[in-house]
C-alpha cells in the first residue's frame, strides 16, 4: 500500500499549487537557470544599480536573483540562514541575515538599495497567526524600514498572490477592482500583506504584483504532477468544471520588471497570467499532450483529500511542523473559478506573456530530466 499512499501524497501537492505557491523553499543541487537562457525573452532593460530581494533562496525569488544579476544589477538577498542558500549558492550576491522580524537586520538590508523586490513569504504554517506574522506583519516590518533607512527609495514591488484576491465569484476573470473575498488563512494574510502596502504607498513608491499558480523548473509542487503522470496515473479531484488561470516564472519576471519599471502606476495591484483559461479537469490532458505521455484519468473523491487534510493538522499538532494540506488549502481546491484578467497588466505595463503552456511544460519537463529530478 506504500505506492497508493505516496501517489496521493504528491498529488494533494499539486492540487495545493491553485492559486498561491509563491516563496516555497527548495532544496536541490545545481543552477540549470542560465542554462536555460536561450529559453529567455525578457527584454534588456535600463540597469537597476542595485536591488534588495527577499525571498531569494524560493522558486519565484531565486529566478528574479538570477534575471537582475544577468541585467547588471547589484543583488543584495535577506536570508535566514547564510549556510542555506539553495539556488543562490555560488552566485555573486550580498547576503544580509536576518528575517521580518529583526527589525536591525531589515534596516540593514534597505540601506542603500535602489529598488525592494519584496517575495518572501510562508504558504504553509502550523497555525494562522504565523501566516499573519510573516506574509503580513513582515511586509508591513519591511516597509517602515525602507521609510525610516531609505526614504529615496525608488520602487517597492510586493509579490503577492492570487488568493489574496480570492476567486471570482462570476462566470468571468476577477479584476482588480472586484472585491477581495480570500477564502484561506494563506489568503488573508497576503490581502493584509496588500493592504499595509497600500496605506503606505503615499510614502514610498509601490507596486502589487498578484500572480497566478506559477510553475516552472525549480517547482516542487508541479514536479510531484510530472512524477505522477510518468508512472501512468492522471489525478481527478473533482467532477464540477473547475477554471483556473496559469503563468510560467519567467513571465511572472517579466511582469516584476515591468512594474519596477514602470513610472505611473504607483500604488497599483495587477494580477498576472499568460491569459489563458484552463479547465482543471483537463490540466492532466493538457500535460500528457506536451510531454507526449499516456495516463490513465483516476478519480479522488472530496472527502478523501478533506480527511487528509485533518489528519495532516492533527499531525502537525505532534510534529511542530507545517501540515502538508490543511482545511485552507482545501477550500482554494474546491472554488470552480479561478481565473483573473491581466488587462490592466497589458494596458499599464506593457505587459505580454510569452510562455504558452506546452512552451512553458516542455522547458519545465526537460529541467526535471536534466536535474535527474526524473
Amino acid at each position: 500500500m506504500k505506492f497508493p499512499i505516496y501517489w496521493l501524497e504528491l498529488f494533494i501537492r499539486q492540487s495545493l499549487k491553485l492559486p498561491c505557491l509563491l516563496s516555497y523553499p527548495l532544496a536541490g543541487k545545481g543552477h540549470a537557470y542560465f542554462a536555460l537562457l536561450g529559453h529567455n525573452t525578457i527584454r534588456l532593460r535600463n540597469m537597476i544599480q542595485k536591488a534588495l530581494v527577499t525571498g531569494g533562496t524560493g522558486f519565484i525569488g531565486s529566478h528574479l536573483v538570477e534575471t537582475l544579476l544577468k541585467r547588471g544589477s547589484e543583488v543584495r538577498c535577506l536570508v535566514r540562514n547564510k549556510l542555506d542558500l539553495k539556488w543562490l549558492h555560488g552566485l555573486p550576491v550580498e547576503l544580509i541575515e536576518g528575517h521580518c522580524h529583526n527589525i536591525n537586520s531589515l534596516r540593514e538590508a534597505v540601506k542603500g538599495v535602489d529598488q525592494v523586490f519584496h517575495s518572501a513569504g510562508v504558504t504553509k504554517a502550523i497555525d494562522e497567526k504565523t501566516y499573519f506574522e510573516v506574509n503580513a506583519i513582515g511586509t508591513k516590518n519591511l516597509i517602515q524600514a525602507c521609510i525610516e533607512t531609505n526614504p529615496n527609495l525608488k520602487k517597492f514591488i510586493y509579490l503577492s498572490s492570487q488568493a489574496a484576491a480570492g476567486p471570482c465569484q462570476s462566470n468571468g476573470r476577477k479584476r482588480e477592482s472586484d472585491e477581495c473575498l480570500p477564502v484561506s488563512p494563506y489568503g488573508r494574510s497576503k490581502r493584509k500583506g496588500e493592504e499595509f502596502c497600500l496605506e503606505l504607498s503615499s510614502q514610498i513608491p509601490m507596486i502589487i504584483i498578484r500572480p497566478s499558480a506559477v510553475y516552472g523548473p525549480r517547482d516542487r509542487d508541479v514536479f510531484a504532477f510530472f512524477k505522477i503522470l510518468s508512472k501512468g496515473i492522471k489525478p481527478q479531484f473533482s467532477k464540477r468544471e473547475q477554471r483556473i488561470s496559469l503563468c510560467y516564472v519567467l513571465d511572472v519576471i517579466e511582469a516584476i520588471l515591468l512594474a519596477s519599471e514602470s513610472k505611473s502606476s504607483e500604488g497599483e495591484i495587477f494580477f498576472i497570467s499568460d491569459g489563458q483559461d484552463y479547465r482543471l479537469d483537463r490540466m492532466g490532458d493538457l500535460f500528457t499532450e506536451a510531454l507526449n505521455l499516456h495516463a490513465h484519468q483516476i478519480y479522488v473523491p472530496g472527502w478523501i483529500i478533506s480527511w487528509v487534510a485533518s489528519a495532516s493538522e492533527l499531525l502537525s499538532r505532534f510534529t511542530k511542523r507545517p501540515p502538508l494540506i490543511n482545511r485552507g488549502k482545501v477550500e482554494e481546491m474546491m472554488q470552480e473559478n479561478w481565473l483573473c484578467d491581466i488587462t490592466k497588466a497589458k494596458t499599464l505595463l506593457g505587459y505580454e506573456p510569452q510562455f504558452p503552456l506546452a512552451v512553458g511544460l516542455k522547458i519545465t519537463y526537460e529541467w526535471y530530466l536534466k536535474e535527474r529530478w526524473l
